[in-house]
C-alpha cells in the first residue's frame, strides 16, 4: 500500500523508540535582531529577567510532562533561545539539578549551551562550566564589525573573537554559528570569516545562509544581499576551505572535526524524539502505536502564567498537540535526513517512521531520476544537486494534499 492511499487513520507500528534528547527555551535577547523569526523577546530597558519564576516555570512543566517520557534514558540536552548566556550559571545549574533528579542522563551526556559575545566574561564560562554544560555553541555570526552591525547584533569584531579565546579555556567542545551571503559581503569578506573561524582550532563550525524569513524586520525592509551566483560561490568555497582544514560537511549546514558531531542535532536529522519544555518550545514524541507533535504556549507570560496555576496540567502549557499521520511521517523524516550529506540507512526510515521503505519507492525513485539522490541498498543519500536545490527534493514527499494546493 502507498502511502498515498494509506488512511490516515491507520497508525504503523514502531518496533522501538528512537533516542531522546531534552530541549530547554529560553526566550529572551537583550534585542531582537531584524533576520531572527526565532520565538525570541527583548528583554525590559531595565534589563532585569524574570529568571527566578521562569525556572520555576520549566521545574513544573518537566515534572508534568514526566508521564510521556518515563523511564527513557536522555542523551542530550541543548538550551537554546533567545541568548541562554543571559541567564545566571545558578539558574543553569537549577534547572539542570531538577533534569538529573527526574530523567536519567545518558552517560557522557552532551549538554550545550547557546551563547552570544556580548553577554559573556570570562567567569560566566567558568561557571556555566561548573554548572554541568560540556559544550557551548557561540552566536559569532561575523567576525567583521560592519556586518555585525547590519544584522543588528550587538556584539563587533573584537568581542567576538575575545568570546571565542574565552571559552577556549573552559570549553573543549565548541561550535561557532557564522552566518554568510550577508548584506553588502563580499566573497573575500565570506573567506575571511570562515578562516578566521578555522584558525581557532575549534572543532564545530556552522555556517548558514542568511535567509529572509516572513514577519521579521528583514522582510518589511529588506536589506541588499548578493545575488543567488555570488551566494552560490560562497557557500562553494566554504566547503571547500573547511574540508581543506579538516571538518566533514555532516549535515547542510554544519562541519564537524572527526568525532565532534553534534549529538543533539543529530537526534533531530535522523528523527529522534525530543522534549522541548520552556515557552514555544518543541516536542515530538514516540510511543509504540503513535507519535505525538506539541507546541508550549509562546509567550512567556502566559507561559509561566498557566505552569503557576495551583492545579497545572500539561494540556495548560500546551497550545497545540496533535498525533502524526503516516503521510506527515515521511515527509518529516525526509525533511531532516535528508539534510545530512552521507544520508541515512533505509533501515532507518522503517524504524523511525513504522513505514517500510516500500511504501515510498515511488517517490524514492522519482527523486532517483531526477538527479536528487542516489539510492542504494544501504544509504540514501542526497546528491550535489540534491543538496543545493533541498527544497525541490523535498517537494516530492510533500503529503499529497498540500502538493494538490501547490
Amino acid at each position: 500500500m502507498s502511502v498515498s492511499s494509506t488512511p490516515r487513520s491507520i497508525s504503523p507500528r514502531l518496533f522501538e523508540l528512537p533516542p531522546l534528547g531534552l530541549y530547554i527555551h529560553l526566550p529572551w535577547c537583550v534585542r531582537k535582531c531584524p533576520y531572527c523569526d526565532f520565538n525570541s523577546h527583548a528583554i525590559n530597558p531595565d534589563g532585569e529577567l524574570p529568571e527566578s519564576g521562569y525556572v520555576d516555570a520549566l521545574k513544573r512543566d518537566l515534572e508534568l510532562s514526566l508521564p510521556l517520557i518515563w523511564g527513557r534514558p536522555v542523551t542530550s540536552v541543548f538550551f537554546g533561545g533567545g541568548t541562554p548566556s543571559l541567564f545566571s550559571a545558578a539558574s543553569i545549574d537549577a534547572i539542570l539539578s531538577h533534569a538529573r533528579m527526574l530523567l536519567p542522563l545518558a552517560p557522557g551526556v552532551e549538554i550545550t549551551l547557546e551563547a552570544n559575545p556580548g553577554t559573556l566574561e570570562a567567569q560566566k564560562f567558568t561557571d556555566f562550566h561548573s554548572a554541568g554544560i560540556n559544550r557551548l555553541s557561540i552566536g559569532i555570526q561575523s567576525f567583521n564589525s560592519r556586518h555585525l552591525q547590519a544584522l543588528g547584533r550587538i556584539h563587533d569584531g573584537d568581542q567576538a573573537a575575545r568570546a571565542v579565546e574565552l571559552a577556549l579555556r573552559q570549553f573543549s567542545n565548541i561550535n561557532l554559528d557564522l552566518m554568510y551571503a550577508l548584506p553588502d559581503q563580499t566573497s573575500d569578506e565570506a573567506l575571511q570569516d570562515i578562516e578566521t573561524a578555522c584558525r581557532w582550532g575549534v572543532p564545530h563550525i556552522s555556517a548558514y545562509h542568511l535567509t529572509i524569513e516572513p514577519n521579521t524586520p528583514f522582510y518589511r525592509q529588506p536589506p541588499k544581499l548578493p545575488d543567488e551566483d555570488t551566494s552560490a560561490d560562497m557557500q562553494i568555497m566554504i566547503e571547500r576551505v573547511l574540508a581543506e582544514k579538516g571538518y566533514r560537511h555532516y549535515e547542510t549546514s554544519a562541519f564537524a572535526q572527526p568525532g565532534k558531531t553534534c549529538m543533539h542535532n543529530m537526534n533531530y536529522w535522523q528523527y529522534g524524539d525530543y522534549l522541548g519544555i520552556g515557552a514555544g518550545a518543541h516536542s515530538k514524541i514516540s510511543f509504540r502505536e503513535k507519535i505525538i507533535r506539541q507546541m508550549r504556549h509562546k509567550h512567556p507570560r502566559q507561559y509561566q502564567e498557566q505552569a503557576a496555576l495551583a492545579n497545572a496540567s500539561l494540556e495548560d502549557l500546551l497550545s497545540t498537540a496533535q498525533e502524526t499521520g503516516p503521510q506527515d511521517r515521511v515527509f518529516e523524516f525526509m525533511m531532516n535526513a535528508l539534510r545530512l550529506t552521507e544520508g541515512f540507512d533505509p533501515r532507518l526510515f522503517h524504524l523511525r517512521t513504522g513505514l517500510p521503505v516500500a511504501s515510498i519507492q515511488h517517490l524514492l525513485t522519482e527523486a532517483r531520476d531526477r538527479g536528487l539522490i542516489e539510492w542504494q541498498h544501504n544509504c540514501i543519500r542526497p546528491t550535489s544537486d540534491g543538496r543545493r536545490f533541498l527544497n525541490d527534493l523535498l517537494e516530492i514527499f510533500l503529503p499529497e494534499p498540500e502538493k494538490a494546493a501547490d
